[in-house]
């Protein structure tokens, strides 16, 4: 059984942290399904204010994650920085379970929340820190072994909360849930997460919060970014268009739907093991443009399902695409700034948010002139032009 974890995961830190974003990939599995029934439903916010809300809290989670990062690097370890965040997780998902009203749920959707959302990037870069001097092939194993406990989470959790909700009146326990994990994500890193030595103080205690912004928005680095945003749009563009395809052409059901996300969930945790095997022999480049055409031509074939069996087939190209492009982004974003593994890691936060606005004015140019089949063929088109900009960078580099 030893023969088949690899050293890289023995490591004490490296373990600990992928135990950690278990529990961080835990408390969204429990809340984001039922985010909007609790805000819209039983809160009354309107649809409007709701969706500004959602906007608003992914911007202020861009910054936060980005003056986290800088000043983990200068402190020279992340474990205070972690700990603030998972702190505030508590504080969040607590507050809207005990005092559900509208002017708290808007408080820690807008802030104590994105505050907390600023430890995914903490982690990867906790984990990029204890991963210095391992090969860039090990670095990758790692990080995709650490984002696979993500996934993992939502092969789990959704429906486990699901069911223990089915006959509660109200969906405000799952923040219950969220809170508890955010308790035993604290007492993970206070208590078992190794004290570190400190980063290279030398590669980063000159920067300023505001030349970390600079750095992060300097056309060498900013012009990658958005490229990868490009790919990585299609996965959200997919999140928004595949129930709408699965009841509507295909023909399916509410029920396919969650069958359908579990299946492809459980293939990503799969193939992400399988895609960190191939970046031994290929490069991060050539992996991530393999999976992009992997998941335009997911998309591409899924404008064409008009029966539930259609979707259930592209179950295996979807999780090999979306393993590609959940997994790759992480290490490649954060070599653009590998001397500054806190500052490197809120790319990655930065690539979500710009992939999710992306998205949204994917799936609105695309739904006003197709169906949401035809937004399909938008994505992947978007998806195919991510992967040629990122290319022709690379060559211009070269």
């Amino acid at each position: 059984m030893n023969r088949l974890i690899p050293d890289v995961f023995r490591n004490p830190a490296i373990r600990v942290s992928m135990i950690a974003i278990f529990t961080f990939g835990f408390a969204g599995a429990t809340t984001n399904p039922y985010r909007s029934v609790v805000g819209i439903v039983e809160l009354g916010l309107s649809n409007g204010v709701y969706s500004a809300l959602i906007f608003a809290a992914a911007a202020v989670n861009v910054v936060v994650s980005i003056l986290f990062g800088n000043l983990a690097d200068r402190l020279g370890e992340y474990r205070t920085m972690m700990l603030v965040s998972a702190t505030f997780g508590i504080l969040g998902y607590g507050a809207v379970y005990f005092f559900a009203t509208r002017e708290i749920f808007v408080l820690s959707a807008l802030l104590l929340l994105p505050i907390y959302g600023s430890l995914n990037s903490l982690l990867f870069a906790n984990v990029r820190a204890a991963a210095r001097g391992m090969a860039s092939g090990e670095i990758a194993t790692v990080n995709s072994g650490t984002r696979a406990m993500i996934s993992l989470s939502w092969v789990l959790v959704p429906g486990f909360t699901g069911v223990l909700l089915s006959s509660s009146p109200s969906m405000l326990p799952a923040y219950l849930f969220a809170c508890m994990s955010c308790l035993v994500c604290v007492g993970l890193i206070g208590i078992l997460l190794p004290r570190q030595s400190g980063t290279d103080r030398a590669a980063t205690h000159h920067l300023s919060y505001l030349a970390a912004l600079g750095e992060v928005i300097s056309p060498r680095i900013i012009s990658r970014v958005m490229a990868v945003a490009l790919i990585s749009s299609t996965l959200h563009v997919n999140d928004a268009i595949f129930p709408l395809v699965i009841t509507g052409a295909a023909h399916g059901t509410v029920a396919d739907i969650g069958i359908l996300v579990g299946i492809v969930a459980l293939l990503e945790v799969v193939f992400i093991i399988v895609w960190s095997r191939m970046l031994r022999i290929v490069s991060q480049l050539a992996a991530l443009t393999l999976g992009a055409l992997i998941y335009a031509l997911y998309l591409t074939l899924l404008a064409f399902a008009d029966q539930p069996w259609h979707v259930y087939a592209l179950t295996i190209i979807s999780g090999i695409g979306a393993a590609s492009l959940i997994s790759i982004p992480i290490t490649y974003l954060q070599d653009l700034i590998a001397e500054r593994p806190g500052l490197g890691s809120a790319l990655i936060s930065v690539n979500i948010f710009l992939s999710a606005g992306l998205s949204a004015l994917l799936f609105a140019a695309g739904t006003a002139v197709t169906s949401y089949s035809g937004t399909a063929v938008v994505g992947a088109f978007s998806g195919l032009a991510g992967t040629a900009w990122l290319l022709f960078l690379d060559r211009r580099r070269r």
